[in-house]
């Protein structure tokens, strides 16, 4: 009996000591990640990269605030669009935007669908527009990966983003997805770097979550 409650005792405490050093793995795994990142500058580039948007951002707010209540009142501009162009017309300017360099700001967009008759319909499904722009953008990368003279432009022309996307890989996607970032320049480069395209559609769901976000703010101020 003694030999049995020493047998299970030594058991149990084996299972605990298992359970603590997986703990202890998982957590220095995610602190060498930590440092990894912080060591290759992934935190300074948002921290550069939020710091270099948010007065541009900022200034094209008030401007536009200020456009808004001394010249032209974006409520009827809009709502005049929405009764002149047919939606797919500008769903599809928007399509090619973001498949092409992210050409014009989403922000205009996403004060279109404020004005619409379903605007969380036409929210979400410029949020799906764009997370498909992203795709298309990724296999043109890929292409590109596969044409040597073009990839040889492209990776002088692209040569910091490809750099990036190979050293930070997903949470680059993440920041393009959620940040003030060319999201197309990002898929473009996850494309080029052969990207596990599985981890590149679930990173980029979070392009939804930005235009939700966005829309939070543009719906209450025009």
């Amino acid at each position: 009996m003694c030999y049995l409650r020493s047998f299970f005792s030594a058991s149990m405490n084996k299972n605990i000591m298992d359970s603590s050093s997986k703990i202890r793995v998982k957590k220095s795994r995610l602190q060498l990640l930590h440092q990894y990142y912080s060591y290759t500058g992934f935190y300074a580039f948002v921290k550069s990269s939020l710091g270099k948007l948010i007065v541009p951002i900022s200034l094209f707010i008030i401007i536009l605030w200020l456009v808004h209540m001394l010249f032209i009142d974006f409520n009827d501009l809009f709502t005049s669009i929405t009764t002149t162009y047919d939606p797919f017309i500008i769903l599809t300017i928007f399509l090619a935007s973001e498949s092409v360099l992210g050409l014009i700001p989403p922000e205009i967009f996403i004060a279109w669908a404020d004005k619409t008759e379903t605007p969380i319909f036409y929210l979400s499904l410029l949020a799906l527009l764009s997370y498909l722009g992203g795709i298309f953008s990724f296999f043109v990368g890929k292409a590109i990966s596969k044409m040597p003279s073009v990839y040889a432009y492209f990776e002088v022309k692209m040569q910091k983003h490809i750099k990036m996307m190979r050293k930070w890989g997903g949470l680059l996607i993440v920041a393009g997805a959620l940040l003030p970032i060319p999201f197309s320049m990002t898929s473009i480069a996850a494309g080029v770097i052969q990207y596990r395209f599985r981890n590149y559609l679930l990173f980029g769901l979070l392009r939804f979550v930005r235009f939700y976000l966005y829309a939070l703010v543009i719906f209450n101020v025009f």
